[in-house]
Formats: C-alpha cells, sequence, structure tokens
C-alpha cells in the first residue's frame, strides 16, 4: 500500500490527500515534522519537504505534490483532475501553479510561519505586521476566485479539476489559522462550502494540532 509521508497542516500535502480520495487510491498515512530533519526521511527526499509518496513493496518514491498529481492523473482513469481540451488543461495548471506558488507565498506561508512554527519550533511570538499583510492578500486571492466563479462552475472550467483541489488545500490551511475572513466573499465561500461536504475534505476538517485549534467556523460546511 501507499504511504504518504506527511505533515497535517502541509498544503500540498492535503492536495494530494483530496486527489488520492478523490481517485480511490488506498494509503496509510505517516506524520512527518519536517523541521525535524529525521535521516530516514531525508534518505526519501533530501529537500526534507512533504509530501513523500511511497510504495516500498514496489520500490517507487514519488517526491513534490505536482509530480505526485501528475502521476495519478496518467495511471488511473478515474476521477480525471486534468481534463478538457489542451488549452483548459492548460488553465488548470496554470491556477494549480498560481495557487501552489502565489497563494502559498503570499498567504499561507506566512501564517504557517507566524502562527505555527513560531509557536511550536521558535517559541517566540507572531509578527502582526506579517500577520496583517497575509490577510490583505488573502483578501486578493478570495476576490480572484469570486471572479472566476461568478464566470465558470469550477475554478478552471465546467468540471472539478486539480485547479479546485490546490487551491481548496491552500484555503483549508490558511482557513485552520485564523488567516481567512470570508466577508463580501460570497461566491468563493460557497464554492469552498461545496469541497467542505465532499468525502475526500472531512477527514481533513476532522483533523487537529496538540496546541493549535482552528477558529469555530473552521469545520462547519455550512460556515
Amino acid at each position: 500500500m501507499w504511504q504518504l509521508h506527511h505533515f497535517p497542516l502541509c498544503p500540498f500535502s492535503r492536495k494530494v490527500r483530496l486527489l488520492l480520495s478523490e481517485k480511490g487510491v488506498a494509503y496509510e498515512l505517516w506524520r512527518e515534522n519536517p523541521w525535524e530533519a529525521r535521516d530516514e526521511f531525508r534518505n526519501l527526499n533530501p529537500a526534507i519537504r512533504t509530501p513523500v509518496l511511497r510504495d516500498a513493496d514496489r520500490d517507487i518514491v514519488l517526491i513534490d505534490s505536482r509530480a505526485i498529481c501528475e502521476y495519478f492523473e496518467e495511471t488511473i482513469d478515474k476521477s480525471p483532475m486534468i481534463n478538457g481540451t489542451a488549452a483548459n488543461r492548460a488553465e488548470i495548471r496554470r491556477l494549480v501553479a498560481l495557487f501552489d506558488e502565489n497563494f502559498f507565498a503570499d498567504v499561507t506561508e506566512k501564517l504557517l510561519n507566524e502562527r505555527m512554527k513560531k509557536r511550536i519550533v521558535y517559541r517566540q511570538s507572531p509578527d502582526s505586521r506579517s500577520l496583517r499583510e497575509a490577510m490583505k492578500l488573502a483578501h486578493e486571492h478570495l476576490d480572484y476566485i469570486d471572479y472566476l466563479i461568478d464566470n465558470r462552475p469550477w475554478l478552471a472550467g465546467a468540471t472539478m479539476s486539480l485547479a479546485d483541489l490546490a487551491a481548496a488545500a491552500q484555503i483549508s490551511v490558511a482557513d485552520y489559522l485564523g488567516g481567512i475572513d470570508w466577508s463580501n466573499h460570497e461566491q468563493a465561500r460557497s464554492w469552498y462550502s461545496v469541497f467542505k461536504s465532499r468525502p475526500s475534505f472531512r477527514p481533513l476538517l476532522a483533523e487537529r494540532m496538540d496546541v493549535i485549534q482552528p477558529p469555530s467556523h473552521y469545520a462547519d460546511v455550512n460556515a
């Protein structure tokens, strides 16, 4: 069976978990705290980043969330997530990159550093200025999601795709850390509520960190 080395608040691990669940691929969760830099994990991925997906019986190790998602797109026909015309597939990949790179750098990474790493790893207080900047940029990203949903049923087109999974994974971590204000973002909120009600998403919403608790609305599919 596949073994997914993950960290609960790693958005890239969450994206892979969503894809595997949507495609019906069985896997076991193996928790990694990347800052511990365990030798066993370093041997799997010298970059010491989650996610890493391993099948020991077949001696397969997959590294990097995009590479992992593309692997299962090529090997599992069920629930294609990079589909449609060549132009539509390009749009899906564009949006995946937008959320994996821009949303992560603007919002998720800042929140993880200030509200998770500084508390658990460094024993420091968060920088309020950095938090305000992350939340401001989150509003801008939600504005863009509002625009997309005003013009499409899903972020990249007519059907759910890897773009939706990538965006929902990033937003779920930011929301857990209290960095999302849904005010005046009804389109984005409605789109995200659909994800919160999907069977693939429920395990993510049920997980809790030992010392960091999410806001009350986090797991409420109607919020």
